[in-house]
């Protein structure tokens, strides 16, 4: 079964043509990079395969179920789950707590109002393993607000991750991490078990060809080349955008 189906998507903003006749066919398991120019529509896609932006044409499939018309917290239900390129976190809230509030997202006590999230222990269980893994689990107790920008992204990564997805969209996983930090957050997401399937749009190329088994080029909002990673390497085409 195909992880992700999509075909022939376009997304209009009046007279402006974002995204033309798109289309994808993700296995499940599969590693995907999305690479392109400044402005060649691929957060904008993100936008449109979560649910974000609705398309002016065309159809989107996760996991076999016809997903073009659901919303995002739909598409979230059925194993989806994105980070974006800003980051987007409590920042008054505990780093701790912000990875909590994700692990609590997929259970039954997301409806409990009566008893304190810290009570459920299965729930600490999970919010400490993940921080242990990110080697974040000193500064369990640091507001947000107080960490560095390159520990909020992969703070993203993790809440992700906490919804246990089986399909996962990065949108600039690495963006602001030092090198210290891209090493270790690349090396993370490479090793993620394969049920999870991942789509990642990365400019940093030495990421994207390390994580990635195929890789999709979009060019003004359509596909310019696609295949497995040696292939596009060899793309006399994509060399030429970004080259010139």
């Amino acid at each position: 079964m195909k992880a992700l189906d999509v075909r022939a998507l376009s997304k209009n903003f009046g007279g402006l043509r974002a995204i033309h006749n798109v289309s994808l066919e993700i296995e499940e398991g599969e590693r995907r990079a999305i690479i392109g120019p400044n402005g060649a529509g691929k957060t904008t896609l993100f936008h449109l395969i979560s649910g974000f932006l609705s398309p002016s044409s065309g159809q989107i499939s996760l996991f076999g179920r016809d997903v073009t018309n659901l919303h995002t917290h739909q598409r979230a239900n059925l194993g989806m789950a994105r980070t974006f390129q800003v980051t987007n976190l409590f920042p008054k809230l505990t780093l701790f707590e912000n990875i909590l509030l994700g692990v609590q997202a997929i259970e039954k006590a997301r409806f409990c109002f009566y008893r304190p999230l810290g009570s459920f222990r299965e729930m600490v269980h999970e919010t400490e393993r993940l921080l242990k893994e990110w080697n974040l689990w000193e500064k369990k107790d640091v507001l947000l607000k107080n960490l560095s920008y390159g520990e909020q992204r992969q703070i993203e990564v993790i809440l992700a991750l906490a919804t246990k997805p089986r399909l996962l969209l990065l949108d600039e996983p690495t963006a602001g991490l030092s090198p210290a930090e891209t090493v270790l957050v690349t090396s993370i997401i490479r090793n993620l078990p394969r049920d999870i399937t991942i789509i990642l749009i990365e400019h940093d190329m030495d990421v994207a060809f390390e994580i990635a088994e195929k890789v999709t080029v979009l060019h003004f909002g359509s596909v310019l080349a696609d295949g497995p990673l040696e292939q596009i390497k060899g793309n006399p085409k994509v060399t030429e955008v970004y080259l010139g």
